[in-house]
């Protein structure tokens, strides 16, 4: 008999679900953020799209976005078809996932070939004022650290995500939006209307101690304010953008194929490494 060793759970999905769930429409700022640059890199792809399918933790908001999209869940098995789709996007989700490769892989067998795919999720520099205060307040008042921010992906680590999933001409990149607060409890506030609060698996199970969160209030205050003093928050949004295979997509040439010498297609004279003629 062979026993299949269980992947590590990083999120409590139903932790994750509770806090989603208190998450208020006015307090998705970033999601818009996101639907109109989506909205923006469809018009450059220049195609029409006919049968859309969305994977998402906030449904109501999405389905306003593109009404006639498909919209599911991001369960660890994700209810789409198999290559039903030209257009699939993952809307902020990925970064909860227990096994985003299998997210992603999902994602490609449910689209037609030659179809896109687009996702958005948060960054490894995210929240990195909270992670440093809170951090900091803790040792300094409890002697050690509990995870409270979950570990997010780098753009390289993203985009290498995309490849071994599976996608053609994978694309990662990203950009950091600065959100300014009144303070430590206003920010911790808006997340968790955002529904962004922590669903760690390993996350303490008892309140914060109060003069944690002083403690962190503090040093954010201290270490994080602008000239209005108020506090800044880093919210890092990556953009992964990939193709379903398909043969008539332009693929790289074997090394050593080349016919035409580069310095004759700049223009320009070769010279030899050691600089003489």
């Amino acid at each position: 008999m062979v026993f299949m060793e269980k992947m590590p759970q990083l999120t409590d999905r139903p932790a994750l679900l509770r806090n989603r769930k208190r998450a208020v429409s006015d307090a998705l700022f970033l999601h818009e953020l996101v639907a109109d640059e989506f909205k923006e890199r469809l018009i450059e792809v220049n195609r029409t799209f006919t049968s859309v399918a969305i994977v998402t933790g906030f449904p109501d908001f999405w389905q306003n976005q593109f009404p006639d999209a498909t919209v599911v869940a991001d369960d660890e098995v994700i209810a789409l078809e198999t290559e039903t789709y030209d257009l699939v996007l993952h809307t902020m989700a990925l970064h909860w996932a227990n096994d985003p490769v299998g997210q992603l892989v999902q994602c490609r067998h449910a689209l037609k070939p030659d179809g896109l795919f687009l996702a958005a999720c948060f960054g490894g520099q995210t929240l990195h004022e909270l992670r440093a205060s809170l951090a900091e307040a803790e040792a300094v008042v409890a002697g050690g650290l509990s995870p409270r921010i979950a570990p997010m992906g780098e753009i390289r680590d993203l985009g290498a995500l995309l490849q071994r999933a599976g996608f053609a001409l994978p694309v990662a990149d990203g950009a950091p939006y600065t959100v300014n607060y009144a303070n430590l409890f206003h920010l911790m506030h808006d997340l968790r209307k955002m529904g962004e609060t922590n669903a760690l698996a390993h996350r303490p199970r008892h309140f914060t101690m109060r003069n944690i969160i002083t403690e962190a209030a503090s040093v954010y205050a201290e270490n994080f304010s602008n000239d209005d003093g108020r506090i800044d928050a880093t919210f890092e949004v990556i953009t992964l953008t990939g193709w379903a295979p398909a043969d008539n997509q332009p693929t790289p040439l074997r090394p050593g194929s080349a016919t035409t010498r580069l310095a004759d297609a700049l223009g320009t004279k070769e010279k030899p490494l050691n600089g003489k003629d």
